[in-house]
């Protein structure tokens, strides 16, 4: 049986982690969507990244264990949805300045 979370993640993999999946997001046009559901279950931090440990079976063939693993693991502290969020924002205004400029 896989085992997971066997060691923690560096602050290096969690800025890495959270800057690919907020890039991501913004580059799929759902930044509004991805803040408003992330700030509503924030709360539910860590029963969420417990549930994707137990669906881990269902999710590996799509997303792989390890990525599984480390986003299960990451998303378990309720600071790093806040990190995200604020990622997310970030990339969110850089984008909006970046068409605004490029408009004539």
């Amino acid at each position: 049986m896989r085992e997971f979370w066997k060691e923690p993640l560096s602050e290096e993999q969690k800025a890495e982690l959270i800057d690919a999946l907020a890039q991501q997001i913004v580059k799929r046009g759902l930044a509004a969507p991805a803040v408003f559901m992330l700030t509503l279950h924030r709360p539910l931090a860590f029963i969420g990244s417990q549930a994707t440990v137990a669906f881990a079976p269902f999710l590996a063939p799509f997303f792989g264990f390890d990525k599984i693993d480390l986003y299960s693991q990451l998303m378990s502290e309720r600071e790093n949805w806040d990190r995200l969020i604020e990622r997310i924002e970030e990339l969110e205004e850089a984008q909006r300045h970046a068409r605004h400029r490029s408009t004539p």
